[in-house]
């Protein structure tokens, strides 16, 4: 029977650890002085657990006193077997088991803090004494993975004092103005007091009362105007107690891109975690930026972003209730600073108001869409039309506009979340209903010319779709006399015809791409006819009356031509190097014979 061998330790090569840590866990060797002050704020927190003393933390840079850098703190301290047991031992955490405090009440949980130091020196040396009681103990660990503990006969008060020696290229992280710069980033909140030494002399204290948490309204704007650089147009009080979260959402006084995701400053227990989390805020939250404290959240191994889980989500939920609330409350009490809010976020809100059915019976009164008419709100647009028109796409809008009865409003579905918002107000106000507007069934209801002029239109057609060949070509009557034709297409056709200027514009080897992408696109033979655009001539119009009269063929063939041209620049359709060739021949040609037709001034005296 084979023995079963005897189990073996992993040989952990430690300069290997920390260029891990240096390049794939923490993103700069600036955080090994966050570690430090969450080791200092741990022992502190246990120390007043025991006695209540301690709650001060004192930072002196390298070249002040001494060559090496030296942070204190007043916390419960280390025995000599908890030195070693804490220490000695990478990726353990067990402050928590030594000292018998829960969890929650320790920044440090992953018991790697420490060896972050080793990206900016190759030897850390601790001194401790316990407040339990017992001589004081230094420790020593180098960088190759060797380390001693001893007694240490010199005075020592109760806490820790963790003493770093910097290489070369680290210094500058060290030394004055860069240790005061990171003491003031990361403990600027802390709950106790940091105190840095300055080289001239003298301290500075760096911690002050969080103006996000104890502050009143006023303090809480001011903060706001440092965070985002320009006075919020509000701050909202934010609070989660299953997490412990507390914070505030500024309301940003301008408009960002729909696309971006307002960050979030966080803290966690008073510690700076990250200047901009992306994932705490909901994804329609973009007009808002927060800046939040939390003791439930949980950080990932860097300490630098948030673990996503079930607490991540359940704070991100609930942040989003309070700013929904917000704006509920705004609608209710504050009409008019409503209206402020939302003149700056539209966008925002209308992608918010397509998910929550509440918020939407408030505020899709108060937003706007573009019209026929100009830019109108939701509430005068179905107080004037309770059967609302819109066309799907900007394109589509622009065509029908020019024909659409006078005093009816056409509503622009093209714009960002705006089609989706018409048909939702059916849903809001019953008395409602909605009708998407397509181009080919409204040009169908033009009226056609008086039965006298039948003929004369119908020949119009004929020599038009001769002149234009691949444009078909009909005669209705609109209102507006003095436009003399509309090009008219649906989706389909515009796609189709991009697709034709893009292969005229485009080489011969692009030319054949775009051949095989339309193959693929349509499942038809790119050289098949494309579906025909058309150009609806104003039977009304002076000028088609005119043109119809002309029994100059060439003279007719270059005015359809240029009234082609016109009608795609009315409707803000781009010109092929074709069409503008067209413009430009049949331009010229009328010129020519105008000017050959105007008798000379000398010859006729």
């Amino acid at each position: 029977m084979n023995e079963v061998p005897d189990p073996q330790q992993f040989q952990v090569d430690l300069r290997g650890v920390i260029d891990l840590l240096s390049r794939h866990i923490y993103s700069s060797p600036r955080v090994f002085l966050r570690e430090l002050l969450q080791n200092a704020v741990d022992a502190i927190a246990a120390r007043r657990a025991l006695d209540g003393g301690g709650g001060r933390i004192r930072i002196t840079p390298a070249g002040v006193e001494a060559p090496e850098f030296i942070i204190r703190d007043d916390g419960i301290g280390l025995t000599e077997s908890e030195v070693a047991d804490l220490l000695a031992t990478v990726g353990r955490s067990s402050k928590r088991d030594i000292f018998d405090l829960p969890r929650s009440d320790f920044l440090g949980q992953f018991g790697i803090g420490m060896l972050s130091c080793f990206m900016v020196c190759d030897t850390i040396v601790i001194r401790s004494r316990s407040a339990a009681g017992g001589p004081g103990v230094e420790w020593v660990g180098r960088s190759d993975g060797t380390f001693a503990v001893q007694p240490f006969d010199g005075e020592i008060p109760v806490g820790t004092s963790v003493h770093l020696t910097p290489r070369g290229d680290s210094a500058a992280l060290l030394t004055g103005a860069t240790v005061l710069e990171l003491a003031e980033t990361f403990g600027r909140y802390l709950p106790v007091s940091v105190v840095v030494d300055l080289p001239g002399g003298g301290e500075t204290t760096v911690t002050e009362p969080a103006p996000f948490l104890d502050g009143d309204l006023e303090t809480r704007l001011a903060y706001g105007r440092e965070l985002i650089g320009v006075e919020p147009l509000d701050a909202i009080e934010l609070s989660v107690a299953a997490t412990q979260t507390r914070g505030v959402a500024y309301v940003l006084p301008f408009a960002p891109p729909p696309s971006a995701r307002q960050s979030t400053r966080v803290y966690l227990r008073r510690m700076l975690l990250a200047e901009r989390v992306d994932d705490l805020l909901p994804d329609w939250a973009f007009f808002a930026r927060a800046v939040i404290d939390s003791g439930g959240l949980h950080p990932t191994a860097s300490r630098e972003s948030l673990v996503d889980d079930d607490a991540l989500e359940q704070t991100r939920s609930e942040i989003g209730d309070a700013i929904r609330r917000w704006i509920l409350e705004l609608a209710l009490r504050e009409p008019a600073r409503l209206a402020q809010f939302v003149a700056v976020h539209e966008v925002a809100l209308k992608s918010l108001v397509r998910h929550d059915d509440e918020l939407a019976r408030f505020i899709v009164r108060w937003l706007s869409v573009e019209t026929t008419a100009g830019r109108v709100r939701i509430e005068e647009l179905v107080r004037r039309s309770p059967e609302v028109r819109y066309a799907e796409t900007v394109d589509e809008f622009r065509q029908l506009a020019s024909i659409v009865p006078p005093g009816t409003l056409l509503v622009d579905g093209g714009y960002l979340y705006d089609a989706e918002l018409v048909r939702l107000l059916p849903e809001i106000f019953p008395e409602v209903s909605v009708e998407r507007v397509e181009v080919g069934s409204e040009m169908d209801r033009l009226d056609l010319p008086p039965l006298d002029d039948r003929n004369a239109a119908l020949d119009l057609e004929r020599r038009a779709r001769a002149a234009l060949g691949d444009v078909d070509v009909s005669v209705r009557s609109f209102e507006r006399r003095e436009l003399p034709g509309l090009f008219v297409a649906d989706p389909q056709v515009l796609r189709a015809l991009d697709r034709g200027r893009a292969r005229g514009a485009a080489g011969a080897l692009w030319s054949g791409v775009l051949d095989r992408a339309e193959k693929a696109v349509t499942g038809a033979d790119a050289d098949a006819a494309a579906p025909a655009a058309r150009l609806c001539l104003n039977w009304g119009n002076p000028t088609v009356r005119a043109l119809a009269a002309a029994g100059d063929t060439a003279v007719f063939d270059s005015g359809i031509r240029l009234l082609h041209v016109q009608s795609l620049l009315a409707g803000h359709h781009p010109l092929s190097p074709r069409d503008r060739a067209v413009m430009s021949t049949s331009l010229a040609e009328l010129l020519d014979r105008a000017l050959a037709a105007t008798p000379d001034p000398e010859g006729a005296s």
